[in-house]
């Protein structure tokens, strides 16, 4: 055992128990003598053994020279990571690496119950661990003391700040004591993580152990392209040709992990989902399954792209592929772990090519390009893994040679030898058949080929008829290539026509200007029958059946048309003011009706139709409603005997804006005063 000797004596015992004979990279940067005591900024590639790192850097600040913590009172290390299994796995790491030093370390993370992890922190911790927005929560209700810290640990800062932590974090840091140390592991350096560095580190040393190079040397990748409909059975031929006993798949979405967790189960797959809908307590299941082994398979989104340690994980499959090639290198990081061998299998539609090309090229890895297994290479496969059955690596029982071969004579070797390769694969799970529509080749896929060959675009093969199709009759719809006919939106409206379902439509030939498709033969009835019906839609659609006329090819070079009637040209400007001139005004009225005649007496200016008017003034129509000073808008004014209420109707005062004041008589809506009353004289 080559372990050296800055390690601390408290964690030395258990390294070894471990199995730690050397250390990694960064294991071996942190416990340097430059970096003994100082706060750290380190980044460094997933699986390196980071948690590792922080764990043996920081036990000179909480051990000192003891051998073991003393009573826990306020906890003195504080672990921040982004996601709850990061935080749950760095708790299990950091449990058997202090177990000799006899520390206790409890968690506080979104999803657990916080009424228990208050009582954890009560009965005492040396050390806490915990996703940012819980720990917030916990300082502000009084129930974690930071008075004692001394050493905070920010474990993939990066994603902590993707996920919108840095006011969380800010207050955290902010309300730990200044003396402490600040370890930052972080697998980029951004602007963000250097302003945090900047502000709440002092002199910090830089660590960097990732490669320029190629990354994850001991992870291979493999990118297979796929038809966009045979993606999700070629990520089970995927996992059946390579059998791994552990296996993770990626999807983007919540829903599409549901989707392929459900799709593998019914397929015979021991397998699991892991997404953020579950609950702490399921996903906390999920993973230990596969960690016993009651589970082969793990569907999961991004949540279990960082940090996840699953120990004999060998494969890990993209059924979706990632946003960036961060992530992609993330997610592969989950397998290749501590120097074993690993494999990485991007499963793309041929329409995402370019995209898994630029994944490859900005994460700077070098995959090699090649088809999907079908059903014919999983079944070989199996073939070639029969030496690795245990019934064949076991010793030959002597008591048994007898029996066995009995049997060989009763039924012969090669009727064994079948029996026993049916048996095998029924206990497995079936392979799917994949297209055989490869689509053609593409320039960006030459970064994995031989550049020096000349490009050849490759052939399309005809589709092969479906299967289980009986063949039927052929009908003709008047679309065609000059309508922009396309099978994408032709095959919905002949369903919608004839009540069908696109299994009952066969083959499809779009010509210039018609289309005809076949129908199965036990729907033609049906169809010819639902065509007579009446149509909500599509009315000047025309099918028929298909005569003996052979179609008119459809001419790719030809413009698409909307067959419009043509028109005359236009006319000029000057020709079309000569027409105009020409034309006889009367004849532009001969088919209109007649105005209708209304009995109107001309006004004659000067002098009021129905009253007298005063001279010398022209009339300018009627008023209905007299204006004078004692009324205020449109209506009215009230007249009648001196001193009666002369107020419009509608409670404004008559006078021009001077507010009403009622007499003593009638009343009003004044504001009444307070009166003084005068003592009694009896009182």
């Amino acid at each position: 055992m080559t372990l050296p000797d800055t390690i601390h004596p408290a964690l030395r015992a258990a390294l070894a128990r471990k199995g730690y004979e050397t250390l990694t990279d960064v294991q071996d940067a942190v416990l340097r003598d430059d970096a003994l005591g100082r706060d750290l900024l380190v980044s460094a590639q997933t699986g390196s053994g980071k948690t590792v790192a922080f764990g043996m850097a920081m036990a000179a600040n909480l051990l000192g020279d003891a051998a073991t913590l003393p009573h826990a009172q306020s906890p003195l290390a504080l672990v921040i990571a982004p996601t709850r299994e990061l935080a749950l796995q760095v708790q299990r790491e950091l449990a058997w690496l202090y177990a000799d030093a006899g520390a206790r370390i409890a968690s506080a993370v979104g999803g657990m119950d916080p009424r228990a992890e208050r009582r954890a922190m009560e009965r005492g911790a040396h050390i806490i661990v915990g996703t940012p927005g819980r720990l917030k929560d916990h300082i502000e209700r009084g129930a974690l003391d930071l008075s004692a810290i001394r050493a905070i640990v920010l474990d993939e800062a990066d994603e902590m700040l993707d996920f919108g932590f840095r006011e969380d974090l800010e207050f955290i840091l902010g309300s730990a004591p200044q003396e402490r140390r600040t370890l930052l592991f972080s697998a980029t350096v951004s602007k963000e993580i250097a302003r945090i560095a900047q502000t709440y580190q002092s002199d910090a040393l830089r660590i960097s152990t990732i490669s320029h190079g190629s990354q994850h040397a001991d992870i291979a990748y493999v990118v297979h392209a796929v038809a966009p409909r045979d993606r999700e059975n070629a990520v089970i031929n995927v996992l059946r040709y390579h059998g791994a006993p552990r296996a993770l798949v990626f999807c983007g979405t919540r829903e599409g992990v549901n989707r392929m967790a459900a799709r593998l189960h019914n397929r015979g797959f021991a397998s699991v989902a892991l997404s953020g809908e579950l609950s702490q307590a399921e996903r906390t299941k999920a993973l230990q399954s596969l960690r016993d082994g009651r589970a082969a398979v793990c569907v999961a989104t991004d949540v279990a792209a960082r940090g996840i340690d699953l120990p004999g994980l060998d494969l890990v499959v993209h059924a979706d592929l990632p946003n960036n090639g961060e992530t992609l290198l993330h997610r592969s990081g989950r397998t290749g772990r501590a120097g074993a061998k690993g494999i990485s299998v991007l499963v793309a539609g041929f329409n995402q090519r370019g995209r898994a090309t630029r994944l490859l090229r900005d994460a700077r890895l070098d995959a090699e390009w090649m088809d999907a297994p079908d059903a014919e290479a999983v079944r070989a496969k199996d073939r070639e893994r029969l030496g690795e059955l245990p019934a064949f690596a076991d010793e030959i029982d002597e008591d048994r040679l007898a029996e066995a071969r009995e049997i060989i004579e009763r039924f012969g070797a090669e009727r064994i030898a079948l029996a026993f390769l049916t048996e095998l694969e029924r206990r497995l799970p079936a392979p799917e058949d994949l297209g055989a529509d490869t689509g053609p080749v593409r320039r960006d896929e030459r970064t994995a080929r031989d550049r020096s060959e000349p490009f050849e675009r490759r052939e399309r093969t005809p589709r092969p008829p479906r299967a289980g199709f009986e063949p039927g009759v052929w009908f003709e719809v008047d679309i065609g290539r000059r309508q922009r006919a396309e099978p994408r939106w032709l095959v919905p409206m002949i369903c919608r026509l004839g009540d069908v379902t696109g299994r009952d439509i066969g083959a499809i030939d779009i010509g210039e200007v018609a289309t005809r498709f076949e129908i199965t033969a036990s729907q033609v009835e049906h169809f010819e029958k639902a065509l007579g019906g009446p149509r909500e839609r599509d009315q000047n659609v025309v099918v028929k059946r298909a005569g003996e006329t052979p179609l008119q090819p459809a001419n790719p070079d030809a413009p698409p048309t909307r067959q419009r009637p043509p028109r005359d040209a236009r006319p000029g400007r000057h020709e079309r003011f000569a027409r105009k001139a020409d034309r006889d005004e009367e004849k532009l009225y001969e088919d209109k009706p007649p105005a209708p005649t209304v009995n109107i007496k001309p006004i004659r200016e000067g002098k009021k139709p129905d009253g007298p008017h005063k001279a010398g003034k022209p009339y300018k129509g009627d008023k209905p409603f007299r204006k004078d000073k004692a009324s205020t808008g449109d209506r009215p004014a009230r007249t009648g005997k001196p001193g009666a209420d002369t107020r419009p109707a509608g409670g404004k005062p008559a006078g021009a804006g001077k507010p009403y004041k009622p007499d003593g008589k009638t009343g009003g809506d004044a504001t009444l005063k307070r009166v003084k009353r005068k003592p009694r004289k009896d009182s």
